[in-house]
């Protein structure tokens, strides 16, 4: 019995080493959204590190809270990621260059929006509803939703939508304590 006990524990310490192992809480996004829904984001660092850095810079500092999903496409893609929720904002720090990489925009891949110029990215990102390899060495990808896509796939359509859905918060997981339960923010408020 004791040596059946001292191999459950150490298959189960193993199991969360590996779990843990497999999250780096200081690359991983929590994107909060409506109804208490929370996204877990990935971030790519190793293909596309400005903007990375940029995103985390930017949720640090609350950039995204609060902001709207601008412009969400059925079968395409929701934006969003401008502080004036037209479209045509963005943060107060220059554009970044492109860091085009070989990584394919599927379902749940986030990128960074741009405008006609390749290097015009700021603060403005976006995610696929579903393949969308034609923008394959056009945009940055920088990260990808590994947990939550249900959310996303409920967020609010419309160019712009008529009650556009929001960002209620966005942070970086090393950053986050464990998330409130509703009643505990209800009452705060």
């Amino acid at each position: 019995m004791l040596k059946f006990t001292a191999l459950l524990l150490g298959s189960l310490f193993i199991m969360t080493t590996t779990a843990n192992a497999e999250m780096d809480a200081e690359n991983t996004l929590y994107l909060d959204l409506k109804d208490d829904a929370r996204v877990t984001i990935k971030l790519m660092p190793d293909i596309a590190p400005k903007h990375v850095e940029r995103i985390k810079k930017l949720t640090r500092e609350g950039f995204y809270d609060g902001v709207v999903f601008h412009r969400v496409i059925d079968g395409f893609m929701a934006q969003t990621g401008d502080p004036t929720g037209t479209g045509m904002g963005g943060s107060e720090l220059p554009d970044l260059e492109a860091e085009f990489n070989d990584f394919n925009f599927g379902r749940g891949t986030i990128g960074a929006a741009r405008s006609a110029s390749p290097d015009s990215a700021n603060s403005q990102w976006f995610i696929c509803f579903d393949d969308c390899s034609f923008l394959n060495s056009q945009y940055t990808v920088w990260g990808q939703v590994t947990d939550g896509m249900d959310h996303v796939d409920a967020i609010t359509r419309g160019e712009p939508p008529k009650n556009p859905d929001k960002i209620v918060k966005m942070q970086v997981a090393a950053d986050a304590g464990e998330k409130e339960a509703p009643e505990a923010s209800a009452a705060a408020e």
